[in-house]
């Protein structure tokens, strides 16, 4: 049985197909969406921990969809990824009351710390 429940939501396909199967191997159980609408669709179907959220998506924005994550399942722990000139939107994430964020490309070892940190923190509320 997995740790904990991932969300990986980002609207370039190879990476989240790439970073899904890393996680995987990892014993993580990890659900995607490539956009906001699926990610909010899957909030509704399944309970995760851990949502990784890509800041710049085309439709529904991850700061958008953070919002409604935190009113919606304050639980759940939101974890952003930003560009490297998109810090500014990271800052912003954490005051909307994201966990953390992460500027890609993404250290996969960095990035395995915070989702654990992340989904303690969801469990203990």
């Amino acid at each position: 049985m997995a740790e904990y429940r991932v969300l990986l939501v980002d609207d370039e396909e190879e990476f989240v197909s790439a970073l899904s199967e890393r996680l995987m191997l990892r014993g993580i159980e990890v659900d995607s969406a490539l956009n906001g609408e699926e990610a909010l669709a899957s909030l509704k179907e399944k309970e995760f921990e851990v949502v990784i959220l890509d800041v710049m998506m085309p439709g529904l924005g991850g700061l958008e969809v953070l919002r409604q994550i935190k009113s919606t399942y304050p639980n759940t722990q939101v974890i952003l990824l930003t560009g490297h000139g998109s810090t500014r939107e990271g800052i912003e994430g954490m005051r909307l009351g994201a966990f953390d964020y992460l500027i890609k490309p993404v250290d996969i070892e960095e990035m395995l710390e915070k989702m654990k940190e992340a989904a303690k923190t969801a469990r203990t509320g």
